[in-house]
């Protein structure tokens, strides 16, 4: 009986590559709105502005008219968070995410001191323009569905 490969084995005679950094992208119809938010929730930080360029509004006002305001991107100062980069496409949000980011404010927390963090950071994010959805709570565990700006879910955990 042959095993089935590991996720990190090659082809016969090739080293499968090592990935070191993970971005993710999100379709969207506001890219410097929706990075801004972003960086809201999360803490990050636009990176600056490619050289040669005194800020992003110097190099947007560069490109041709066509693909300006096309894409925005933002980082975790720690360098340690995925690199999150937003571009325009020209159709709206449709259907469900098949992916969604979790934030993840309330690890090792349980009950009621988990939902109340919960909680918190819901009052923090809705300001902003985020929406709740639903909470799902059983006494124990619980993370709150919300929606961002553009309607993307995702999971206060």
């Amino acid at each position: 009986m042959t095993q089935a490969p590991s996720v990190t084995q090659a082809p016969a005679g090739r080293q499968a590559p090592t990935v070191r950094q993970v971005q993710v992208t999100f379709d969207c119809a506001a890219p410097e709105r929706l990075a801004r938010f972003w960086c809201e929730v999360l803490g990050y930080e636009v990176p600056p502005p490619p050289e040669g360029f005194a800020s992003w509004d110097a190099y947007n006002l560069a490109q041709p008219a066509d693909e300006r305001d096309s894409s925005f991107a933002c980082q975790d100062p720690s360098g340690v968070g995925p690199r999150l980069y937003f571009q325009r496409v020209p159709e709206g949000k449709a259907v469900k995410n098949r992916v969604h980011l979790d934030v993840r404010i309330a690890t090792g927390l349980v009950g009621e001191e988990r939902l109340a963090a919960l909680e918190a950071e819901c009052a923090r994010l809705l300001p902003l323009g985020a929406v709740r959805d639903r909470l799902l709570y059983d006494g124990y565990d619980a993370c709150i569905n919300m929606r961002d700006i553009e309607g993307n879910e995702f999971c206060l955990d």
